[in-house]
């Protein structure tokens, strides 16, 4: 048996190579919708990709499932509660694919969605009998996960499937989850990716013993928004959709400033997607800064418009890794990106913004004058609430734009989140409204406890 963790840091995303090499079959669980990774495995390791499952309707990217039949003749395999315009093969509770050195069994295990599954990988070779026992992993999908359980949309349910088929199977098990640290799928997931069944028993909050009432007080409180996009990404799961190679075709050719400009003048969304810093530096004006370095998808899904057209900015080269990261969120609609990057701007210093980008030393110098700028801390309210300066005021960056009007125009602004990255979305956003007597700390809160500067902490 092969079992082959994929993690996908930028969507906190992990999908499964299961391959049994005496049949040559692999089995892509939860795939990515760019597959090479796993086209280029399965040749190395002599296997063909003949099944591919969803544990479920992923709602923070659009999965690789079509790619993978379209290119491969894998069989989708779904849960038996599932509802998609594709062709698929309905997986109930106890069916089973049988290989010769691998055994995989599906339980099905509603709560996080009603269609939801996991998947025990029972390894032959290790345990040459038949039907093992003792299954060597659970792919848990988004059910159970490292430290936590997914967001519930059926708490009764999940609650259910945890305790009467995940919490039954052997300490030994490893579970193998889905999403990890970063996920909004949960509120306290581990950056480990892997865990034994006996320590979550042990560490994990949600599987303590407790009434099923208290279970669904404890998962459903404090959880993180949900972007907009995840209900356009989970419903698009069950659709026949144009594959991704297709999109990446369609949407990377070069566009030329002045068609560029008159795009945005028709209510196309300029998205740059260069480090914070340099944008910082000079950019287009009314563009909006979301950088390939951090969560990029994930904060693409939750700021831009899916019914907008998108152009491109990125340093020549990383076109295409920009539109790809928007094609795992399913934000097929870009039209193409700026011919030469930022350098296209050179003879046109006049279409060119800078943002003010200090260190914390120097915006506590500013708080503490005579006109101070108004702090505005755009992390989520858990942050703000564990950890702030004081006087700063809290618009979390998922609900800026609804919430613009609460931003004075007749005063400086001062911007900041954790570490530099989200402060950066925000000041461009700020930007395109108009508001650009703003500055913003550099390294974010973090740049401000390493310069020692006072904090006020929860108690």
């Amino acid at each position: 048996m092969i079992l082959k963790q994929y993690y996908l840091g930028c969507l906190a995303h992990a999908s499964y190579l299961l391959g049994d090499e005496r049949s040559s079959t692999a089995i892509i669980v939860d795939p990515q919708r760019d597959i090479q990774q796993y086209l280029a495995d399965a040749e190395k390791l002599g296997l063909q990709i003949r099944h591919a499952f969803l544990t479920h309707f992923h709602a923070d990217f659009v999965a690789g499932h079509l790619e993978l039949r379209d290119r491969c003749g894998a069989t989708i395999h779904l849960g038996a509660r599932a509802e998609a315009e594709y062709a698929f093969v309905a997986m109930k509770d106890g069916d089973r694919l049988e290989f010769p050195g691998l055994d995989i069994e599906v339980l099905e295990t509603p709560g996080h969605t009603i269609e939801s599954i996991s998947i025990l990988a029972f390894d032959l070779e290790k345990d040459p009998a038949k039907h093992p026992a003792t299954p060597y992993a659970v792919l848990t999908g988004d059910t159970m996960l490292i430290g936590d359980v997914g967001r519930p949309d059926l708490g009764a349910h999940l609650y259910d499937s945890l305790h009467n088929k995940l919490m039954v199977l052997p300490d030994e098990t490893l579970v193998y989850p889905a999403h990890g640290a970063g996920s909004l799928c949960g509120k306290k997931l581990s950056s480990d990716t892997v865990s034994s069944l006996g320590d979550q028993r042990r560490l994990n909050y949600a599987l303590q013993p407790m009434s099923k009432e208290e279970f669904i007080r404890l998962v459903t409180a404090d959880q993180p928004d949900a972007p907009p996009y995840f209900t356009y990404d989970a419903v698009l799961n069950t659709r026949e959709r144009a594959t991704l190679d297709n999109n990446l075709e369609h949407v990377l050719h070069p566009i030329d400033l002045d068609e560029v400009l008159r795009m945005g003048d028709a209510g196309s969304q300029i998205l740059d997607v260069c480090d914070p810093a340099e944008y910082a530096k000079g950019h287009i004006a009314g563009s909006i800064n979301i950088g390939l370095g951090g969560q990029y998808a994930t904060w693409a899904g939750t700021v831009l418009d899916r019914t907008r057209p998108i152009v491109i900015i990125a340093e020549p080269g990383r076109e295409q890794e920009a539109a790809l990261g928007l094609g795992r969120i399913g934000f097929d609609h870009v039209r193409g990106y700026m011919n030469g990057g930022m350098e296209a701007l050179a003879a046109r210093p006049d279409l060119v913004w800078p943002t003010e980008r200090i260190g914390a030393p120097m915006v506590a110098e500013e708080l503490a004058s005579a006109n101070p700028p108004l702090l505005l801390d755009i992390r989520n309210p858990r942050e703000w609430v564990t950890k702030h300066i004081a006087g700063s005021v809290n618009i979390p960056l998922n609900h800026f734009e609804e919430r613009i009007g609460e931003i004075p125009r007749d005063r400086r602004i001062a911007v900041h989140c954790a570490g530099g990255y989200r402060s950066s979305i925000a000041a461009s956003i700020l930007h395109q409204y108009g508001i650009t007597n703003l500055i913003e700390m550099a390294g974010g809160l973090a740049a401000w406890d390493a310069a020692q500067l006072p904090v006020v902490v929860e108690a």
